[in-house]
């Protein structure tokens, strides 16, 4: 689709479409986050048995499948899109997620209907994927369509950005839970509260984007009447290559990106022996960081165009290897040659090695936050007590 010229679109709008597909792919990514961050919790309310680590797994699987259909929901999305428009289309995928995780919330648990519990979970986490393909490309090219022509990336890096802080505020409201209630309130009804929010948060999101106008592009290509008929067809037949590459290479980072926000936190209590709530923390951080660095890789590839940059990315692959062994506390010496580093960078000139952090340190840095942890419900319990002694006074 051939865009006009972006230039004339005021700087009001621009912050407007900024934050209409910021808030709207908030709500889709912070939907989708929760499930992975409070997996295990999951996996003892609709998969229990005796093996933990095979509840873990299927709680796991269940949040595979939701990618089996991405694929599809991008496609149909996207070809929607093209033909009644982004705005409109936007509006749908949020409905769908909104109202898919607010399903979750309200599911009844294996130990109330049995075996029907994970197939309806099942069911409203392939919903939850079909609208998370439409949503992440559709925001982009809704809000790419509005940039200048020599800003695209910078703006466009507004997209990654709301996707990371999404899951910072689904590991704030986790850790949040996690450290004010109970094991038993957490397992019994906790959990079910931050599904429960993407009910309103959706209707937000829903609001801010049915205000605005349809991209320019798209109105352009309106008033000429030259929607595209099959645009799936057309797509594949002037494009197939680009995409079978790209598909390739993102496959690639995909793959290192829900390792590092989603399944992080979980291995870090399951093979680090950290809380629920220290796994959060650490993750927190993180995904701060990364949500800082978006706009600067944005603004790199406005500089050095699209194609350096792709290739840039793709010489240097950074493989997470290294920050499982530190978790799991392997010896810094036994791990001295190859794989004990914590960053391995792969790049055309061969590969350099970065040096194992002590992980003793890791440990005791652990147990400070899980005693800092214990402290404050500790000094909460009692003050709660002298309440109570307060008022049967």
């Amino acid at each position: 689709m051939t865009s006009p010229s972006t230039e004339q679109v005021s700087p009001q709008t621009l912050k407007k479409v900024i934050i209409a597909a910021g808030i709207g792919n908030f709500v889709e990514w912070f939907d989708f986050a929760v499930y992975g961050f409070l997996a295990t919790t999951i996996a003892q309310q609709f998969f229990p048995s005796g093996d933990a680590s095979a509840a873990l797994l299927k709680t796991f699987a269940v949040f595979a499948v939701a990618f089996a259909f991405r694929p599809l929901g991008g496609i149909f999305f996207g070809m929607l899109g093209d033909r009644i428009g982004r705005k409109r289309t936007l509006a749908m995928t949020i409905l769908l997620m909104a109202g898919a995780t607010t399903l979750i919330g309200l599911l009844p648990t294996y130990a109330a209907i049995g075996v029907a519990a994970p197939i309806l979970l099942s069911l409203i986490r392939c919903a939850q994927g079909f609208s998370a393909g439409g949503e992440y490309a559709g925001a982009c090219a809704y809000l790419m369509e509005h940039a200048p022509s020599d800003k695209r990336a910078w703006y466009g890096s507004f997209v990654p950005v709301s996707t990371f802080s999404a899951f910072a505020a689904a590991a704030v409201v986790a850790y949040a839970l996690e450290a004010s209630l109970s094991a038993e309130a957490m397992g019994s009804w906790g959990w079910r509260l931050p599904f429960l929010i993407a009910a309103p948060l959706g209707l937000v999101g829903l609001y801010l984007r049915w205000k605005l106008d349809e991209t320019p592009a798209f109105q352009a290509v309106k008033e000429e009447h030259a929607v595209a008929h099959s645009p799936l067809k057309e797509t594949l037949r002037n494009h197939g290559a680009a995409i079978c590459c790209l598909g390739a290479f993102v496959s690639l980072t995909a793959l290192s990106f829900y390792m590092f926000t989603t399944y992080f936190a979980t291995y870090l209590q399951v093979a680090g022996g950290l809380s629920r709530a220290m796994a959060l923390l650490v993750s927190l951080i993180a995904l701060i960081f990364a949500a800082a660095i978006c706009p600067l890789a944005g603004w790199y590839s406005d500089r050095v165009g699209r194609r350096v940059r792709v290739v840039d990315r793709g010489g240097v692959s950074i493989i997470p290897d290294g920050q499982f062994r530190l978790v799991r506390g392997v010896d810094r010496r036994r791990d001295a040659v190859g794989g004990g580093s914590g960053v391995v960078w792969r790049g055309h000139g061969g590969v350099a090695i970065g040096d194992l952090p002590d992980t003793h340190a890791v440990h005791r840095l652990r147990d400070y936050l899980q005693h800092g942890l214990h402290d404050l419900r500790r000094h909460r319990a009692a003050g709660r007590d002298l309440v109570d002694q307060h008022h049967g006074q």
